[in-house]
C-alpha cells in the first residue's frame, strides 16, 4: 500500500523517527496522537517562549527573531529562537527537561532536529555550522556543531523516513525499550503486548503450522502457560467520565468551562469538560448549539439513544485521519477467507465467556450445558463459513439462555427468565439485557471510532443499513463478561426492583430511576479492574475494550496472524 507523502517532512516527525520510528509512523502516517505529561509541559514552555524574553534571548547581543517558520531542504520547520547577524545564522531549539551528561551534549534526535533546521536554513540562503538546545530544567546552553557526520546522519535519516511512510508498513515496536515508559502513545503501539503476541505465533507456528496460533490460551485457565515479561505501559483506567442525561425535557447547556444539565424546572448538575469522556442522551434530551460545538471541538462525542435504549448515532467533530486503517479494514471484510478467521475467533471467544459466567454462578451447573459449550466453542474456531457459525453461535446461545435463570436468585427478587427475547423485551430481565447491550454497543462504537475504524462495516455481523456491524463483533466477546454480569448483579442485589419496570404496548421498559440504576451497574462492572488474561497486567474492562479494539487493528494491518479474543480466566 504505498502512499502519498508530502513534500515536506516536519522537523519534530524527524525527531521522532529517530527517537523511535514506530512512534513517527503512528503520529504522523496515521494521524494519531495522545498527551502525556511530558507534552502539555512541553507545549507550556514554548508558550513562553513565543510570548516573553527569557536569560537565552538576554545572552546574546545578536539580532532574535522567535517562531521563525521556514521551509526548505524537504524539511518544515518552526526554529524557536534565531539569532542571526545578517548571513551567519544560529538556531536555538528549546527543550523542556535536564541536559543529558554525554559527551555529544544532547541524544541523537535532539540533534538530529536541530541539524534539520540548519539545513533549511542553508537553503535558504543562511550561513548556518553549529545550533543550540536550550535545556529549560538546566537552564543551560549546549552548542551543537553541524560537523559532516551529523550533516549525513540527518540527510539519511530524512531519505529513510520518506521510504517507511510511503511503503504503508508499520515499523516494528521497540522490544522491551526503556524509552516506551514516557511515551505517550505506548497504549496505542502497544509495545511490549504485540512482541508477545508474535513471539507466541512464531512459537506456535513451530509445534502447530501457521493456523492455530494462541491455541495455549484455548486451554482451561489452570493449563495455561504461564507468560512474562509485559510492562503495562497503558493506564489501568481512564479516569474522564461518561455522562448519562436520561429524562424527557431536560437540557444540556455550556457555561464557561462545564456542562451544566437543566430541567425544566432547575439546574440538576454540572460537570467540568476536561472531565468528560463522552456525553450520552437519551430521549427527548435536548443539547444547545454552543455545548455541541465545544464537544465537537474537544473530541467529545455526543451519543443519542432512543427512550428504550436503543442507540441511534453520534455527533463527532473531525473524523479520524487514518485512512490507512479503514482501507485494510473494508479490503478485509471484502474477503470472506479473511473474515471468517476473525468471526471465529470472535464467536469463540463468546462462547467461553458464557460458560465461564456458568461456571461461576450458576449453583447447579449443568454438565451437559458446559461440555455442549465447550463443543461448540471447538467447532466454532474451525467454522468455514458464516452461515455455520450463525448455527455455532445460536446453539451456543440455547444452551446458555436455558440456565440464564439459575444465576438470578428468583425466589428472593420474585423475577423470572425464561428465554431470551427482544424488540420489544417482554419481562424486566430481558430489558435490562437489552438496555445493557445497548449501552455496551455504544461504548464499543466510540472507541472503534477512536481507534480508526469504521464501525459500520464488520467482520461477522453483515452490513445492514443503519447497523453499527464492527460495534456488534466486538461486543460479542463481552456481553457476558460486562452485560450480563452487571444484570445478574443488579438483580440479586435488589438494585432494581418491580417499580423500575412498566409495562408500555406489548413490552416491559424501564422507568427513569430504572435507568439510572442500571447505568449505575454498568459503570461499576465497566470499571472494574481485572487480570489480563494473556499479559497478566491489571486493567479495567473499559481499558480491556480499547485494548481489543487495537489489536483487530494490528490484525487488519497484517503485524500478528490471529485476533487474540478476550476469555477471562
Amino acid at each position: 500500500m504505498l502512499k502519498d507523502i508530502p513534500e515536506l517532512i516536519p522537523a519534530r516527525m524527524l525527531n521522532e523517527f529517530t527517537y523511535c520510528p514506530r512512534l513517527c509512523y503512528i503520529e504522523w502516517v496515521q494521524g494519531e496522537f495522545l498527551d502525556s505529561a511530558d507534552t502539555v509541559d512541553g507545549r507550556f514552555q514554548h508558550r513562553r517562549i513565543d510570548r516573553s524574553s527569557d536569560e537565552v534571548a538576554e545572552a546574546s547581543d545578536a539580532f532574535h527573531a522567535r517562531s521563525v517558520n521556514l521551509a526548505g531542504a524537504g524539511i518544515t520547520c518552526r526554529i524557536d529562537l534565531l539569532e542571526s547577524d545578517g548571513d551567519r545564522a544560529i538556531p536555538v531549539d528549546y527543550k523542556r527537561g535536564v541536559a543529558p551528561d554525554i559527551p555529544e551534549g544532547a541524544y541523537e534526535p535532539e540533534r538530529v532536529q536541530l541539524c534539520a533546521q540548519c539545513l533549511v536554513l542553508r537553503e535558504n540562503g543562511f550561513v548556518c555550522d553549529e545550533g543550540i538546545i536550550y535545556f529549560v530544567k538546566s537552564k543551560r546552553r549546549v552548542p551543537i556543531q553541524f560537523d559532516d557526520a551529523l550533516v549525513n546522519r540527518t540527510k539519511e535519516l530524512i531519505s529513510e523516513l520518506r521510504v517507511v511512510a510511503s511503503q504503508g508498513d508499520m515499523p516494528p515496536p521497540l522490544e522491551h525499550s526503556p524509552k516506551c515508559f514516557r511515551c505517550s502513545l505506548a497504549g496505542i503501539c502497544l509495545p511490549d503486548e504485540i512482541t508477545l503476541l508474535k513471539e507466541m505465533e512464531a512459537d506456535d507456528d513451530k509445534v502447530h503450522g501457521v493456523e492455530g496460533a494462541l491455541s495455549d490460551y484455548d486451554k482451561e485457565p489452570g493449563d495455561r502457560p504461564a507468560k512474562t515479561g509485559v510492562r503495562r505501559l497503558l493506564p489501568s483506567r481512564d479516569d474522564s467520565i461518561p455522562v448519562y442525561v436520561t429524562g424527557h425535557g431536560n437540557t444540556v447547556r455550556k457555561r464557561e468551562d462545564r456542562l451544566q444539565i437543566y430541567s425544566k424546572e432547575n439546574k440538576l448538575i454540572e460537570v467540568k469538560l476536561r472531565e468528560i469522556s463522552q456525553l450520552s442522551l437519551y430521549g427527548g434530551v435536548e443539547i444547545t448549539t454552543p455545548a455541541m460545538v465545544e464537544l465537537m471541538q474537544r473530541g467529545i462525542p455526543v451519543i443519542h439513544f432512543t427512550h428504550g435504549g436503543w442507540f441511534q448515532g453520534i455527533c463527532l467533530g473531525t473524523t479520524h485521519k487514518n485512512v490507512e486503517l479503514r482501507m485494510r479494514q473494508f479490503e478485509y471484510a471484502m474477503n470472506p477467507q479473511k473474515a471468517i478467521k476473525i468471526a471465529r475467533k470472535i464467536v469463540a471467544g463468546k462462547i467461553k465467556n458464557c460458560r465461564t459466567l456458568l461456571r461461576r454462578n450458576d449453583p447447579e451447573p449443568s454438565k451437559d450445558s458446559l461440555d455442549l459449550m465447550a463443543k461448540l466453542s471447538r467447532e466454532a474456531e474451525k467454522a468455514k463459513s458464516s452461515a455455520s457459525l450463525l448455527g455455532i453461535e445460536g446453539a451456543a446461545a440455547e444452551a446458555y439462555f436455558s440456565r440464564f435463570e439459575n444465576m438470578l436468585k428468583a425466589e428472593k427478587i420474585g423475577f423470572s427468565f425464561r428465554n431470551r427475547n427482544k424488540r420489544p423485551p417482554k419481562d424486566p430481565v430481558n430489558a435490562v439485557l437489552s438496555y445493557l447491550y445497548g449501552i455496551l454497543t455504544k461504548e464499543l462504537f466510540v472507541i472503534l471510532l477512536a481507534v480508526g475504524f469504521d464501525p459500520y462495516l464488520g467482520f461477522y455481523h453483515r452490513p445492514r443499513y443503519g447497523r453499527p456491524a464492527l460495534a456488534l463483533d466486538m461486543m460479542e466477546e463481552f456481553r457476558p463478561l460486562i452485560a450480563d454480569s452487571a444484570a445478574i448483579t443488579l438483580f440479586n442485589n435488589g438494585e432494581v426492583t418491580k417499580r423500575d419496570f412498566i409495562k408500555t404496548g406489548l413490552g416491559i421498559s424501564l422507568t427513569a430511576k430504572g435507568k439510572k440504576s442500571v447505568i449505575e451497574g454498568y459503570e461499576r462492572r465497566i470499571k472494574t479492574e481485572i487480570t489480563h488474561p494473556i499479559f497478566s497486567y491489571k486493567v479495567s474492562y473499559r481499558r480491556i475494550l480499547e485494548v481489543q479494539a487495537r489489536l483487530l487493528a494490528r490484525v487488519i494491518s497484517g503485524e500478528i496472524k490471529e485476533y487474540p479474543s478476550f476469555c477471562t480466566r
